[in-house]
């Protein structure tokens, strides 16, 4: 199968896990002295300096300290992280919730650059760049050929803030190239995946990260709902990483009454800094469902574990990933930057969340792998808890901390390889090449077609369905698959919404088949 060394759950959960946003939230006193002259640094520098000048070979000293300053964070803690210089904008716009350019998502397909959605809003749909477009030239440079790469596009698409830059395009049944001078805006990076109802009364919200925006983008889509008439929420912070812990302090604001406990604080002192709630919620007498898996970490986990040991919703799902650390950035000064670990935070109930870590990284990533060998995925009893970490709530309910946030209400998983596979194909990106060059085919078909009409009429046909079982290598699997017909077929439909209409309607349509969320609505159904 082709699939057979890509969709492992072990290396899925490794690459999220690797990838884990780190929240930013503690500021030094700047009149402390933490860079005075001392003979360990002064050591560093010299051996350093022997080398750019003695060495006999000619080495890159960049590299040296670039190993030197990871070799050291490694020995901290898991999440003590180093940014290189040529990852830094990146991370800092990841964080920021936007950043300057044009505002399309693109394929490098084949050899040339293929537009598979302009970002609503931004510069290049307001010029008229449209999906399927190939970007050939940037200021005359050529954007086409084996050798390019995401780098090289980026960094001719991006750029200063109402700066322009000259692209010539293809477009199918055009003879001649298009010409478009674009001015580079700031385009958004939206942290919410999905906004809707679920149900009459019941709203959803997806997010992917908390960001600067994250806030603003929630209270934009909570306010929405609450003027659709919603009394309940299902927050979905499934494989979130996590961000800046002030934004999801402000967020649970939101769900808790003036003067409940959100969250604490120690540093290496012992000093404590504590949150509580105001007097400002706009949601704090609706009903809360908090989504969570294995791969929830970091500020998802202040949340969940804020509201559990507040009383407030129902968890459900399974065990978070278990990162209870917060992190500071700091510049070193050449354009890379460190995030160090400088703090704990602990839940209201006194918990900490952080899985150990004192074995080194290797064992602490494996910890992932090891739910898998223990049976956790699938059964509750199967949670290793420990009695000396037992805490209780203000309402008598027993949680527990050293390692992830228990839920309330546990969903096993799947672990069948097809459905593993299945997972895989909906939630990487696999299926969207196929769906690019179906669309590239039939686009016009689409033409005029609401995302509404696309959820209640468009289906998937038989020939469609094959076609991208041969693409995909499942066909040689066919038994094994033959049950999961009528999941591919939606898999299909969720990904040929995505590159039409966007993410709202791609969670709508995957959710229709997804355990966690008919676990709550069953609860909603047994509530009444």
């Amino acid at each position: 199968m082709k699939l057979s060394n890509t969709y492992l759950p072990i290396s899925i959960g490794l690459a999220i896990a690797f990838g884990i946003i780190l929240g930013v939230f503690l500021n030094f006193d700047s009149s402390e002295k933490i860079f005075a002259s001392n003979s360990k640094k002064d050591k560093l520098n010299r051996l350093i300096d022997y080398i750019d000048y003695e060495y006999v070979e000619k080495v890159n000293t960049d590299s040296i300290v670039d190993v030197t300053v990871n070799g050291i964070l490694e020995n901290l803690d898991p999440h003590s992280t180093y940014i290189p210089a040529n990852l830094y904008q990146e991370s800092v716009d990841d964080m920021r919730g936007n950043f300057v350019g044009i505002g399309i998502r693109f394929y490098v397909y084949k050899d040339t650059i293929a537009v598979i959605k302009t970002i609503p809003g931004g510069p290049a749909a307001q010029a008229g760049i449209m999906a399927g477009d190939r970007l050939l030239y940037a200021d005359g440079y050529p954007l086409f050929g084996d050798s390019i790469d995401k780098d090289t596009i980026t960094s001719r698409l991006k750029g200063k803030r109402n700066t322009t830059v000259s692209l010539n395009i293809y477009r199918r049944g055009v003879q001649k190239l298009l010409a478009f001078d674009i001015l580079r805006k700031e385009v958004p990076l939206a942290s919410i995946d999905a906004s809707y109802k679920l149900e009459d009364k019941l709203g959803y919200i997806k997010l992917n990260r908390f960001s600067e925006t994250t806030y603003d983008e929630f209270m934009i889509s909570l306010n929405n709902l609450i003027d659709e008439g919603i009394t309940g929420l299902v927050l979905d912070l499934r494989d979130n990483p996590g961000g800046y812990v002030f934004t999801a302090k402000k967020m649970i604001d939101e769900f808790l009454k003036e003067g409940q406990l959100i969250l604490v604080t120690k540093n290496k002192s012992g000093k404590e800094d504590k949150t509580y709630s105001t007097g400002k919620g706009e949601f704090e007498d609706g009903r809360v469902y908090i989504l969570i898996n294995q791969n929830s970490a970091s500020a998802s986990e202040i949340i969940a574990g804020a509201l559990q040991d507040n009383d407030r919703g129902i968890i459900v799902g399974r065990r978070s990933f278990g990162k209870g650390l917060v992190q500071k950035e700091m510049a070193l000064g050449d354009g890379s930057a460190v995030r160090l670990t400088i703090a704990k935070y602990y839940t209201p109930t006194g918990r900490s969340i952080q899985k150990p870590y004192g074995e080194g990284n290797d064992i602490y990533y494996q910890d992932y792998q090891n739910r898998y060998h223990s049976g956790e995925m699938v059964s509750q009893d199967s949670i290793k808890v420990v009695d000396s970490l037992r805490f209780v709530t203000p309402k008598g309910k027993v949680v527990y901390g050293g390692g992830g946030i228990i839920p309330d209400v546990f969903v096993p998983k799947d672990t069948s390889l097809e459905k593993e596979t299945l997972d895989y194909i909906s939630r990487s990106g696999f299926a969207s090449y196929f769906v690019f060059e179906y669309l590239e085919q039939n686009r016009d078909d689409f033409k005029g077609r609401t995302s509404e009409d696309f959820i209640a009429h468009y289906e998937v046909n038989d020939s469609l369905f094959n076609e991208f079982l041969s693409f995909s290598g499942i066909i040689n699997e066919l038994v094994e698959f033959k049950q999961y017909q009528d999941h591919i077929k939606m898999i299909l439909k969720a990904s040929i919404a995505q590159q039409l209409y966007g993410t709202n309607t791609f969670e709508l349509i995957l959710n229709n088949d997804d355990e966690m969320i008919q676990k709550v609505l069953k609860l909603e159904a047994d509530r009444n």
